[in-house]
């Protein structure tokens, strides 16, 4: 399996020393250097081809410094060949101008605005619908990052925006923990029915047990994502460095891995190095 090149969908770079993360200050175990050399020790001997840096929760001011930062990193590791950026698509109309900034750096490839720290209503709001709407006038992608809880909310904004392309990070987070899998299960199914959305195979061991998680805690989540978005609307996602909370790099891709082993070449390829490419126009 490891001889498939991997495209690494979900990466994150920061330096605490170099910008300000204020999460940070709850998770004391990711607030340290996490960039380029860190990555490459972290995936070993695993061949990764291609990454797409997604925005960090870096803050609010220095968003477009997080996106200057990584294309500096960029022309240094040519691996680096999309961004996923911030911008503050609950102004509406306004992002616009926020959006045109991005467009003419032509590693942006997306947007992404959290929505997981968010009270739950907040993504159907008029104002962030007609900024997530305004992504398709500036060719950018929308990255919807939420918990389980949030998908019903996510469903409403995908049917207002058919002519956006979304991708779900980390399939929605479940509670793997708890093996809960409704209403998870049919939520992320009518998400699927869409076809703008895909979906990252990314996060999952951050929601099930840090400590005593198994590959097999992971499978009814793998499978029913499989299952909902078929080959052609997966892509494999990292997640690093927070992935790094519950494990490393190697032991997340060697599960997904061997999930996927009975699958065909071609479809392991699809999910692994593909399906990012195509998505993110890399």
């Amino acid at each position: 399996m490891s001889n498939i090149p991997v495209v690494d969908s979900h990466v994150h770079l920061w330096d605490p020393n170099q910008l300000s993360y204020a999460w940070h200050k709850d998770v004391p175990a990711l607030s340290r250097k996490f960039l380029v050399e860190e990555f490459t020790a972290a995936h070993g001997e695993v061949n990764v081809e291609r990454v797409v840096f997604v925005q960090c929760d870096v803050d609010r001011e220095y968003s477009l410094d997080e996106v200057a930062m990584v294309t500096k990193l960029a022309a240094d590791d040519p691996r680096i060949q999309g961004i996923v950026a911030f911008a503050p698509l609950e102004n509406g109309d306004s992002a616009k101008a926020d959006l045109e900034t991005l467009r003419k750096n032509g590693l942006v490839k997306g947007v992404r605005r959290l929505i997981q720290s968010e009270e739950d209503g907040f993504c159907v709001q008029p104002n962030f619908v007609k900024g997530v709407q305004s992504l398709e006038e500036f060719g950018f992608s929308f990255d919807i990052c939420i918990y389980h809880s949030q998908l019903a909310d996510s469903i409403k904004l995908v049917k207002q925006c058919p002519n956006v392309s979304f991708v779900l990070d980390h399939i929605g987070k479940p509670d793997i923990k708890s093996q809960k899998m409704d209403p998870w299960k049919s939520e992320l199914k009518e998400l699927a029915s869409m076809a703008n959305v895909h979906c990252k195979l990314s996060g999952l061991i951050t929601e099930a047990d840090h400590d005593a998680w198994k590959p097999e805690d992971l499978e009814p989540f793998l499978a029913h994502a499989i299952d909902c978005f078929g080959f052609d609307r997966l892509m494999f996602g990292g997640d690093w460095p927070v992935s790094t909370l519950a494990g490393t790099w190697l032991e997340w891709h060697a599960a997904l891995s061997s999930h996927l082993a009975n699958n065909s070449a071609a479809e392991r390829k699809k999910v692994l190095h593909d399906n990012a490419i195509a998505f993110y126009r890399l």
